[in-house]
This record gives structure tokens, sequence and C-alpha cells, in this order.
């Protein structure tokens, strides 16, 4: 016969059998997770001229608490396109300005919660040259559009991960800048160039 000693059944009646997350009668239904994928950018104005004359079209969106944050256009990538044809698509209809890639900026993800799902989301963002257009916050999901000098990005912008992005794009366009200058004028970002991207 197997002896079990006081102190072991006390631990056997004090261990939870119910596994982790599971559902106990009284307990709000857990949420269903659902993976979303966006893309948008940051387009410039004025990469051929100096500094001070660089500006960025930034959205602004009215949150629950009335308050006009300020981000970069972004949206869903629609069936059939890339993140950067998505990119492209997202700053023309938000912004009313139409640009073309001309590098990645990076990814970010983050979570939240709406409609009862729990919703995982990651958006490509990149950066982008202005081809033309006029600001328009036509599009219902915007409150307000501006040109943002690239220097204002770091206050204006609420979002530190976009921020961040802002920064990485900064260093970019100095970076191709100074390839510009070392090659005779020529750089990645000038569609003229051999390489260039359009």
């Amino acid at each position: 016969m197997d002896r079990v000693s006081a102190g072991e059944r006390a631990n056997r009646s004090r261990r939870n059998p119910r596994r982790r997350n599971a559902r106990v009668d009284g307990d709000k239904p857990r949420l269903r997770t659902v993976r979303e994928t966006s893309a948008g950018g940051l387009v410039v104005d004025g990469l051929d001229g100096p500094p001070a004359m660089r500006c960025a079209a930034l959205i602004g969106r009215t949150d629950r608490r009335g308050r006009l944050l300020w981000s970069l256009p972004k949206g869903h990538i629609e069936q059939g396109e890339t993140a950067e044809q998505t990119a492209m698509r997202e700053v023309a209809e938000e912004t009313g300005i139409r640009g073309t890639v001309l590098a990645s900026l990076g990814s970010i993800d983050y979570w939240f919660v709406t409609e009862g799902r729990r919703v995982h989301k990651t958006v490509h963002h990149y950066l982008l040259r202005f081809l033309g257009g006029e600001l328009s916050d036509e599009d219902v999901e915007v409150t307000e559009v501006a040109w943002v000098p690239l220097s204002e990005l770091p206050s204006r912008l609420a979002y530190a991960d976009e921020r961040k992005l802002a920064a990485i794009a900064g260093q970019l366009i100095e970076d191709m800048s100074e390839a510009g200058k070392n090659d005779g004028g020529t750089s990645e970002s000038d569609p003229e160039s051999p390489d260039g991207r359009e």
C-alpha cells in the first residue's frame, strides 16, 4: 500500500489542476488573437535642397480624449499589394501627397484590443521621396495633415517608435546627401542615377 504523508496530501490539494488561462464560469471569455499587417511611411519634400528646407507630411488624428496626435500615415496591405505599394497608396490616401519609396525604415509591432479581439499589428515603414500632390485631410480617419520640418519630428510625433523611425530616416537622408556629394551629385535618391529607385 502506498503511503502518502500529510504534507504531500496538503500540497496535492493546494495545486490547481486547471490549465493556465482555462476559463472558469464567471470569467470573461478569452479574446481571439488576430494578426494584422500594415505599411506606411515618411514622405519628405526638399531632399535635394538644404537640410533646413526638408519637410515631412504627417497626419493628425483625434484620440478618445480629444487630443490631436501626430503620426506617420499607414494602412492595411491589400491583397496582391506589396508593402512598398501599400506605403505609397496610404501616404497618398491619407495626406494627398504622392511619393516613391527610397528605403525601408524598419517595422514596428504592437498589441491592442478592439471589438472583442486582441490584435498583434506589424507596420512596415518606408522613406519616400515627394513626387507631387497637395495636402488634403479628406480621409475620414484623418483630422489634420501638415508639412513638418524634419527638425521638429521628435517633438511633434506622438509615438516613441515613430520618433525612432524618423531618426533613422534623418540618418539615411544625410547618408544619401553625402553619397551624392562624393559621386559628383548623383545619389541613390536621384531617379536619374543608374541604380536609383523609382
